[in-house]
């Protein structure tokens, strides 16, 4: 990755075939801890390019944390909008396999802020394909 804000989507495409498979079937063993970090963060701050601004913050811990969607500048303390999910769950909105609404709507997903779903309008990110 060139630069902190810059994906390359090669990159991104390659980092989310390497947890393809679990992603598909969580029955597979899961990916290395370097696997996973790469594929959220690389996707992550592919949506902050995608979608660049400061008014959602999309936190997928312990991984990573990006400010996107134009609007209003968050600053100071905790921001109004905001989206928060385990790095399965993101890397499966991402890619297609979860629909955000439904995801929301089983708790997999917290969204707070009247904002926070417009994140929605920017995934999936990439395909993949299931099993």
């Amino acid at each position: 990755m060139a630069g902190r804000g810059t994906v390359d989507p090669a990159q991104m495409r390659a980092a989310v075939a390497a947890v393809r498979e679990w992603l598909c079937d969580e029955s597979v063993a899961a990916p290395t801890r370097t696997e996973l970090a790469e594929a959220v963060r690389t996707t992550a701050r592919s949506l902050a390019a995608s979608a660049p601004g400061h008014s959602v913050e999309v936190r997928v811990p312990p991984f990573v944390a990006v400010q996107c969607v134009e609007g209003p500048r968050h600053t100071r303390g905790t921001p109004p909008n905001v989206v928060e999910t385990t790095p399965r769950t993101w890397l499966l909105l991402v890619t297609g396999l979860l629909d955000f609404d439904t995801a929301v709507a089983a708790g997999a997903v917290h969204a707070s802020g009247t904002r926070a779903a417009e994140i929605a309008h920017w995934l999936p990110l990439t395909r993949v394909r299931g099993n």
